[in-house]
């Protein structure tokens, strides 16, 4: 039996009204316009000011959020004194100036994943955000998506025994022209979209010790990267995951479900913003721990935007004196260390151990 007010307490994500800060955001793209935005006015957030490289696009997008301060630069911006923390989201190589900008200048961040191009850069901005004692929290919200977070808190709670499998498979159609700047980076589909399962499998199972990644592009595709990965890795206790994307299904139905089995059970879902992007649909979850057969838990909420306030609730609560976040970036180091080894896995053909010295 699924006691699901239990899993319901423990996977919503709450803005307690001490904790509230201040926030500006840095990038008005379509993300901030359609989930980081409308997730923080669901939660009651202030957000006094936002600024952007197209200023027409910022100012459209304050507009229609009733934001009231269009910054002309990042500078003006960190030159508020009522900000208190910053929202940087922008493409992953643009981060990590802004970040240690914002760091130096005393704000709290959260930054967007992939918050780093590769380990070593991250590395050097975990550091300088402990030597001025600044907290950041990264933006893997898929944790904090209801299906996913109810599926971790199954987990927790042992429904499901010991894990010993935890698969993604995503068959879906991507059209990359709709980030143009996709188009021309050599780190496409892991770094961009299929970081967050990996980042997943991390979360319930650990760093894994070995990785091996295949990944391929499709004869005329215009974005210069990888399109389609397979992942498969190992696991110290013995465990094994398996990450299948594609994003080049134009004959077939969209397909994004997950899989987690354990030794008392099994869990299974769709990820539902994937069916129909950006729009989507709820999420599906559900448990089988015995022959009777699976038993559906009651995902209210979805992927985007509803997601998007967990980053930065946990964010807050930190500020305030709470326990790090899961997604903090000192821990995000682990997800930019196991993606720089599935790129080094992709092109050397071989296996490779992604931890951390």
């Amino acid at each position: 039996m699924i006691d699901v007010e239990s899993i319901a307490d423990e996977v919503r994500p709450v803005v307690r009204p001490g904790t509230q800060r201040a926030i500006a955001i840095v990038g008005a793209g379509a993300i901030v316009d359609v989930a980081h935005l409308p997730a923080y006015r669901a939660a009651g957030l202030e957000v006094v000011g936002i600024t952007d490289l197209d200023a027409t696009r910022a100012a459209e997008v304050a507009e229609r959020h009733g934001i009231p301060v269009v910054y002309p630069d990042v500078e003006a911006l960190l030159a508020d004194p009522q900000v208190e923390v910053v929202d940087i989201a922008v493409p992953g190589p643009a981060q990590p100036p802004i970040v240690e900008a914002a760091l130096r200048a005393g704000r709290d961040v959260l930054a967007q994943k992939p918050f780093a191009p590769d380990l070593a850069t991250g590395v050097r901005v975990a550091s300088l955000a402990d030597d001025l004692g600044r907290k950041v929290v990264v933006n893997q919200q898929l944790r904090y998506d209801e299906g996913i977070a109810a599926a971790a808190a199954m987990v927790r709670q042992g429904l499901v025994g010991e894990v010993y499998h935890v698969e993604f498979s995503v068959r879906i159609h991507t059209d990359w022209s709709a980030w143009p700047w996709l188009l021309t980076t050599p780190r496409l589909e892991i770094s961009n979209h299929s970081i967050h399962y990996h980042d997943v499998v991390r979360w319930i199972l650990g760093e894994p010790a070995t990785v091996f990644c295949a990944g391929r592009r499709v004869p005329g595709q215009r974005a210069i990267g990888e399109t389609a990965t397979t992942t498969t890795a190992l696991f110290d206790s013995g465990a094994r995951a398996l990450v299948f994307t594609d994003h080049n299904v134009t004959r077939a139905e969209p397909s994004a479900t997950f899989q987690i089995d354990g030794t008392a059970g099994t869990i299974r879902g769709t990820l539902g913003l994937l069916y129909d992007y950006p729009h989507g649909r709820a999420d599906t979850l559900e448990i089988a721990t015995d022959a009777s057969g699976f038993t559906p838990y009651p995902v209210t909420r979805r992927w985007l935007p509803d997601a998007f306030i967990g980053p930065m609730a946990s964010l807050l609560e930190w500020i305030d004196g709470g326990e790090e976040p899961s997604t903090s970036l000192r821990d995000n180091l682990g997800t930019l260390a196991l993606v720089d080894a599935l790129y080094e896995s992709q092109a050397t053909g071989r296996a490779v151990d992604p931890r951390r010295p």
